[in-house]
């Protein structure tokens, strides 16, 4: 897996600015005063500019000027003259009141001096405030995050736009982006931890990121139905995969051991059979189905549920018939041996499932058929499918067809066990052609009359038929496909008859005309 054209990294790419404001000098009010004073209309013809700030951008600086405060000029002008004017009325009377005969006598300079500076004060032209303006000028910036003006302060200029420090942030955690590095995805910025985390596959095993290989790509495992994905070391690191669902155990969820070798995940657990009793409903449930399909088994064929030694034990002892490994979960007995079944459910306790009971059990060879023995643990629609599987062997042998290739009678088996799940998970209304060319109405089993299946039940059962479809096995994969294709164009039944004088499938052309082999 490589990685997107369009993702960019990003090291050291913003500059730094800071804009910044020199402040004039302040005057007290007696200062002022006295520049009335000593300066010829000094207080009233003062022009007012505003302070100038730079910014700093990348290695120039451009100058602007900052919007001038306003300011009530008029009432601070008559203000000053006021004081003014009493500052002169209270000298002259301090004059005039003198004590011990003593008096300064003005002069007709003084007189002179004091009129000249009421004249200027009364003659000099008023100059109205400025309104503050907008400033568009270079060093005009507008944060591309708040769209706030970027006044006094730091900024950072980035992708030919500015923001406050504050307002460049990442797009998946929301916090600022203050590292010198950072990830652009979609003209989107994140923080370089919150990328890989939101674009870097993590495995769902040990949770934790997946390594990269020695060629510099994101090399994983991933599951054909689950789309789980994890490291392709735990292929081999002997993690625990679930015997029904094939999932690998997560390392924050522990799966149940069955105690032969086999475990399970909490999800099938929820629907799995653990002993021979409880199977039997589904077991009636399947052979019904048969009979609706006018392929009614006469023979009351004895169903085991079975540890995995025992069924081991049984395949071995077994000379007919063809097993699918490396994992064989059920099987149609022919000789005479002795089994051992589960006859007492399990019970969950902290170390896992205790108290599993077996009993022995005589098979005595009766018919073609001795017994169908099936693994105990597995969920109810895996069991189910193996059942209508394994009872097709059955009628297959009672019903005079002799000496099949594996392709032919393992392949006509996996589509009575697709069709039999097809009726569990899909909706009726959504009918196979194989269903309309039966002389009845194929029946759901009792537990489906019952009610509803859970979301993850039905996920699972599309999970098994998705299985059988995708078989890689020449006789379970490719005779399964060789087998629906002729049940999809001439039915059920009349391949059936074809297998039963040709041993063969029969050929699907293109004008869908029945031609014996």
């Amino acid at each position: 897996m490589s990685s997107s054209s369009n993702i960019t990294h990003f090291s050291q790419a913003c500059i730094h600015g800071y804009a910044v404001s020199s402040q004039a000098e302040k005057k007290s009010r007696f200062m002022k005063w006295l520049s009335l004073l000593f300066k010829s209309g000094a207080g009233n013809k003062e022009t007012k500019t505003g302070s100038r700030h730079r910014l700093a951008f990348g290695d120039g600086n451009i100058a602007r000027h900052a919007p001038v405060r306003s300011l009530d000029d008029r009432a601070r002008a008559n203000k000053e003259k006021e004081e003014l004017e009493r500052a002169i009325a209270l000298s002259l009377a301090e004059d005039s009141n003198k004590t011990n005969g003593y008096k300064w006598r003005r002069t007709d300079i003084d007189e002179d001096l004091a009129r000249k500076l009421h004249d200027e004060m009364n003659s000099a032209p008023f100059i109205p405030p400025c309104p503050p303006r907008d400033h568009h000028s270079r060093g005009y910036r507008v944060c591309a995050g708040c769209k706030r003006e970027i006044g006094y302060g730091n900024y950072l200029g980035c992708m030919g736009m500015f923001f406050h420090p504050q307002c460049f942030r990442c797009h998946a955690c929301g916090y600022p982006i203050t590292e010198g590095e950072f990830s652009l995805l979609d003209q989107k910025t994140y923080h370089k931890p919150c990328f890989k985390e939101l674009t870097h596959p993590k495995c769902e095993v040990c949770n934790q990121f997946i390594p990269i290989n020695s060629v510099g790509l994101i090399e994983y495992q991933c599951h054909p139905f689950w789309s789980q994905k994890y490291c392709p070391s735990h292929e081999h690191d002997n993690t625990a995969r679930c015997c029904s669902c094939e999932r690998l155990e997560s390392w924050n969820a522990r799966y149940i051991s069955l105690g032969d070798g086999r475990s399970i995940c909490l999800e099938c657990m929820e629907s799995a059979i653990m002993d021979t009793g409880d199977c039997q409903p589904l077991y009636h449930a399947i052979r019904d189905y048969y009979e609706g399909l006018n392929m009614r088994i006469e023979q009351q064929i004895p169903m085991l549920l079975v540890e995995r030694q025992a069924l081991n034990e049984a395949i071995e002892g077994e000379k007919h018939g063809f097993h699918h490994m490396p994992e064989t979960r059920g099987l149609c007995l022919s000789e005479e041996q002795t089994v051992a079944s589960v006859l007492r459910r399990p019970r969950m306790e902290r170390r896992g499932l205790v108290g599993l009971r077996t009993q022995p059990h005589k098979l005595i060879r009766r018919c073609e058929v001795t017994a169908i023995l099936v693994l105990y643990g597995l969920p109810r629609l895996l069991t189910g499918a193996i059942l209508a599987h394994e009872l097709m062997h059955g009628w297959l042998r009672l019903n005079g067809f002799r000496n099949l290739r594996p392709e032919v009678e393992e392949g006509i088996c996996q589509v009575l066990s697709h069709m039999w799940l097809e009726s569990e998970v899909i909706s009726e209304a959504q009918s196979s052609p194989y269903q309309a060319s039966s002389s009845t109405s194929q029946p759901s089993s009792s537990a489906s009359k019952k009610g509803g299946k859970s979301i993850a039940e039905s996920k699972l059962g599309k999970f098994f038929i998705h299985q059988i479809a995708h078989d890689a096995s020449p006789a379970y994969g490719g005779g399964y496909r060789s087998a629906m294709a002729a049940v999809n164009v001439y039915g059920l039944r009349r391949t059936l008859d074809h297998i039963r004088f040709t041993g063969t499938f029969p050929v699907v052309n293109s004008s869908n005309s029945l031609i014996v082999a």
